[in-house]
């Protein structure tokens, strides 16, 4: 007897995610085999914040471990309100680049990188964020599909968008935005020329969102369109409008 399928919440994009026993079932792409061999390379030098590959399923979907706890984005936010918490966030986040940079990708990989980063410096995740991170016994970065060449500042400006937040919503800006920038690139370790350059790229990276947005929905390609229509186009705008009136608040926050 075959075990159940629960459908799994929360997904932006990839429609059909199941949960059955300990595992999750995605549907696989061209990029599944490199994704694999990136989320190999992350266990085998003993980073534990990612699912750990188990192959495809009969019905043609990748298997990967399940990860149990709540994802913060939006509805359980207050996991990540604490500094200490979202410093978390960000020692997190420089173990997993650490352990990227020492991955070599597979000569024929595939990747589904959507938006051209700033450099091919490394596979970077691309959407490192707080509706990409799960929070129980272990933290979890889930959702590999869009890793692709990049770089750690092109991750960490769209990752600072997410979990400052820094945000023009009403309901998710922050007054204490610059401090919870400084919280995050301290404890991630970033030295004063990296903070430099960090800081042009959160308007570039969240205005990159916007573009492709408008670009694919031009196109009529889902979900695309969809997101397009209902008006998250119209978030990253404002959200990166709103990152490009404070330049001076967010370089004194990082260099102060």
């Amino acid at each position: 007897m075959s075990a159940e399928e629960i459908p799994l919440a929360g997904e932006n994009v990839s429609a059909g995610v199941v949960r059955v026993g300990d595992t999750v079932r995605r549907q696989a792409g061209p990029w599944t085999p490199a994704v694999h061999a990136l989320l190999d390379h992350l266990w085998s030098v003993g980073f534990r914040g990612a699912p750990r590959p188990l192959g495809i399923d009969e019905k043609g979907r990748e298997v990967l471990t399940y990860a149990a706890g709540e994802v913060p984005w939006p509805h359980h936010f207050d996991l990540l309100e604490p500094l200490d918490q979202l410093a978390r966030v960000g020692r997190l986040a420089r173990e997993l680049h650490d352990a990227l940079a020492t991955f070599t990708p597979p000569p024929d990989a595939r990747w589904n990188a959507l938006i051209p980063a700033d450099r091919d410096e490394m596979i970077v995740h691309h959407d490192l964020a707080p509706w990409n991170l799960v929070i129980g016994d272990r933290w979890v970065v889930i959702d590999w599909d869009n890793a692709g060449p990049g770089s750690r500042l092109w991750d960490l400006a769209y990752a600072v968008h997410g979990f400052v937040p820094l945000s023009a919503n009403s309901d998710w800006r922050r007054t204490d935005a610059g401090r919870r920038l400084r919280t995050f690139a301290d404890a991630y370790g970033l030295d004063e020329q990296q903070r430099r350059e960090l800081e042009p790229l959160l308007a570039v990276r969240t205005r990159a969102m916007h573009d492709f947005l408008r670009d694919q929905a031009a196109l009529g390609v889902e979900p695309w369109s969809t997101h397009w229509r209902i008006g998250h186009g119209d978030s990253w705008r404002t959200d990166a409008e709103y990152t490009e009136q404070h330049t001076d608040r967010w370089m004194s926050a990082l260099l102060d």
